[in-house]
């Protein structure tokens, strides 16, 4: 059964980004290593400087050990909310509007694709003018 967590904005997650209130984001969750900076091999710089942005690919780059991970863990205080992807407003059309507008669409559309019924016409002269042709040579 899944875990119920708090969920965080990138933006509130951002804003700590102190040494005495630092919260770093890594896969998706976020982190509370306040009480963590002075102990961490790498020093306080190298956390601070992960803070306001998705520190995923420093955390992977640094090659931290299955304890780290593990221990990282433990400072979990929730995860990053999705950003929600924005829904399209839809435009609603009566069917009179979209037959007055057929025959512009259709001229706006010939205007645009005006060599493919050239090349249509075009092969039917040729082929028309060699089958004519082989015709009369039997």
């Amino acid at each position: 059964m899944p875990t119920l967590t708090k969920l965080y904005t990138a933006e509130e997650a951002s804003q700590h980004n102190t040494s005495e209130d630092c919260w770093i984001t890594i896969d998706g969750k976020v982190y509370d290593v306040s009480s963590y900076l002075d102990e961490h091999p790498g020093g306080d710089d190298v956390i601070l400087a992960a803070t306001g942005k998705d520190a995923t690919d420093e955390f992977e780059d640094a090659g931290h050990s299955k304890t780290a991970r593990e221990l990282l863990e433990t400072f979990c205080i929730g995860e990053l909310e999705e950003t929600a992807t924005p829904i399209p407003e839809l435009k609603i059309i009566s069917k009179k509007q979209q037959l007055n507008n057929l025959p512009q669409k259709f001229f706006n559309l010939s205007k645009q694709f005006w060599f493919a019924p050239i090349t249509v016409v075009g092969l039917s002269v040729g082929l028309g003018y060699l089958y004519l042709r082989k015709k009369q040579a039997i």
